[in-house]
């Protein structure tokens, strides 16, 4: 049978506890240093409590340590990564090999996304290097997956299946240094991508005025994770390690359904990975929670309509549109129901997003706080914020438990209670009972109060009838959660490979034409690839593209003769333009489907 993982992001130890309580099987969380999102650091201490929470639902914390590493930093990175392990978390998630010459505990290493893992190839030289799994690059379509798994079946492939998308391949993209100074490498991507460009030919013609040309919608494969799943992928990751906790109450929940709907209708294929089931106070709907629209983006091949030129922002779900307007308010022709505090944005004429707020609500006629001064009839509406549902999930929005079904049986000096693979023992007088004593067992046996746990049965033989004092009772169901509580986690099987095939490995498949692509930021990383010199972008600006795309403007202005578009009338190269002036060239690397951007300094 084939566990399924749903993983969840979490930005602090609440959104952590929140992503466990409402479905994850695992998730994954930055330490205070060294992660691919600076500004979502968590103490040892922070992340040690999570680990406690999460083991008894067999729940895995991963923690990311995937961003480049400079010199003075890696004694640091290796002290951090033996805290780690000594609190209990299950995996690393890494991007800078110098960590694979570094002194490691026996401690899982993931291959992060930002390793650029596009190919079989590449998959299987992680393998070959130790790696316990690979996070797969977000441009793959359900093919490519398929093909991965064929062709390296026994490593398990972790997929993005929702939130924002990147432009550029992950690992890749130099845009933000070579713009700010601030690497995405190092987890301080000042998002170049969703920003305002011109589009210009080569003799100076406006294409496009100051349009996110770069902001891809955001990922949302909910009605696709049976595909995923028969392709080969076992670990479905939700993007968000910035987002608050009632995102990941939202979007997890949504998913966490979809698994358990997937899992029943093949229980003996599919099973989750971790224990318990969930109860939720609220509909989880993906539409009502920051996006940017949605896109499957190459899931089924390249297709139009994966980026969002007219906003990087949150649009939100469709709500109608404006029917009247009048001096103080307007009315809207659809199905949804308003409430008072709602969010609400539209597209205006000059392609623009505005919001505004409703103050009050009467019927299908709303009233703003301030009466939008671009809002006219025709216009769609849609909901970025839902105040009904953020009053839903800032309570207790769900509720995990862990079904135990108990058997109660006598021993030599007293009496044994099991679950699974579990027992535990008390002392106690053997005493036969006056009156029948099965009803009072069971309930005191089934009072789990705040543990993770529920009783779903008692099971005892025909004649059990002895008295047992209810203290003695509460007593061997508190050392039964306690003794489920404290399991530790699984011994890791085969991280000694790691040290043994280092000195045999065969050089990257992956043959960067630039140097500077294999994010080589330190020594130990030189030794593994055999160079005399880290040759990092961050530390020298390389010659080549600033940013790798599988989407391309080509294709997306519907420009692309190779799939079915009109022959472009400007003349190339292309070259996108920043408000302060800045241009950036456009190469189209038709031979690999891919859109390159070079600095023209």
């Amino acid at each position: 049978m084939t566990p399924l993982e749903l993983l969840a992001p979490a930005k602090d130890l609440a959104c952590g506890i929140a992503a466990i309580e409402h479905g994850a099987d695992a998730v994954y969380i930055g330490a205070q240093r060294f992660g691919a999102r600076a500004a979502a650091g968590n103490s040892v201490d922070d992340i040690r409590q999570l680990c406690d929470y999460a083991r008894p639902f067999g729940v895995k914390v991963y923690v990311t340590v995937n961003t480049i590493i400079y010199d003075h930093e890696l004694e640091a990175t290796e002290q951090l990564i033996r805290q780690l392990y000594d609190v209990g978390v299950d995996a690393i998630l890494v991007q800078d090999m110098g960590i694979l010459k570094m002194n490691l505990p026996p401690l899982a290493l993931h291959a992060s996304t930002q390793t650029d893992n596009r190919t079989a190839k590449k998959v299987k030289w992680l393998q070959q290097l130790g790696f316990r799994r690979v996070v797969l690059a977000r441009e793959l379509s359900v093919d490519e997956i398929s093909e991965i798994h064929c062709q390296v079946p026994d490593m398990p492939l972790e997929v993005f299946v929702h939130g924002a998308l990147c432009v550029s391949y992950s690992g890749l993209c130099y845009a933000s240094q070579y713009c700010f100074g601030r690497s995405a490498n190092r987890g301080n991507c000042a998002q170049f991508c969703r920003m305002k460009f011109d589009l210009m030919d080569a003799t100076g013609r406006e294409i496009e005025h100051q349009r996110y040309l770069l902001s891809l919608k955001d990922m949302n494969q909910s009605d696709h994770m049976e595909e995923l799943v028969r392709a080969g992928a076992t670990s479905f990751k939700i993007e968000g390690r910035l987002k608050d906790v009632n995102y990941v109450k939202n979007v997890v929940s949504a998913y966490s359904q979809r698994l358990d709907v997937l899992v029943a209708k093949y229980p003996e294929t599919y099973c989750r990975a971790s224990k318990g089931h969930c109860s939720f106070a609220f509909t989880p709907h993906l539409q009502k929670t920051f996006n940017r629209g949605f896109t499957t983006y190459f899931l089924h091949g390249r297709q139009p309509d994966i980026f969002s030129p007219d906003t990087p922002k949150a649009m939100g779900e469709y709500v109608g549109y404006v029917k009247e307007v009048r001096r103080d308010s307007f009315n809207v022709a659809g199905t949804a129901s308003f409430t008072n505090g709602d969010g609400l944005c539209y597209i205006n004429k000059v392609r623009e997003l505005e919001g505004f707020r409703v103050n009050r609500v009467e019927g299908n006629r709303l009233f703003p706080q301030q009466m939008p001064k671009n809002l006219h009839a025709g216009m769609a509406l849609y909901r970025n914020n839902d105040q009904e549902l953020e009053r839903q999930l800032s309570r207790q929005s769900s509720e995990r438990k862990i079904p135990l079904l108990l058997k109660i049986k006598t021993t030599d000096d007293g009496f044994s209670l099991t679950t699974g693979g579990t027992t535990v023992s008390i002392v106690c007088e053997h005493q036969q009972a006056e009156k029948p004593q099965r009803d009072n067992i069971v309930r005191q046996l089934s009072k789990m109060g705040g543990t993770p746990y529920e009783c779903s049965g008692v099971e005892m033989d025909d004649d059990f009838n002895y008295f047992i004092p209810s203290s003695l009772l509460n007593d061997l169901r508190r050392r039964l959660t306690t003794a489920l509580s404290s399991v530790g986690r699984s011994p890791l099987v085969g991280r000694e490979k790691l040290s043994r095939c280092l000195g045999d490995v065969v050089s990257c498949p992956e043959n960067y034409p630039f140097s500077y692509l294999y994010n080589i930021s330190n020594r130990l990383s030189a030794d593994f690839y055999g160079v005399k010199t880290p040759s990092a972008y961050e530390l020298a600006k390389g010659q080549g593209p600033i940013m790798q795309c599988r989407h391309c403007l080509r294709y997306s202005l519907g420009a692309c003769v190779k799939h079915g578009g009109r022959k472009p009338e400007w003349k190339e190269p292309l070259y996108l333009r920043l408000g302060d002036g800045r241009r950036f060239r456009l190469e189209f690397d038709c031979s690999h489907c891919q859109m390159n951007v070079y600095a023209t300094d």
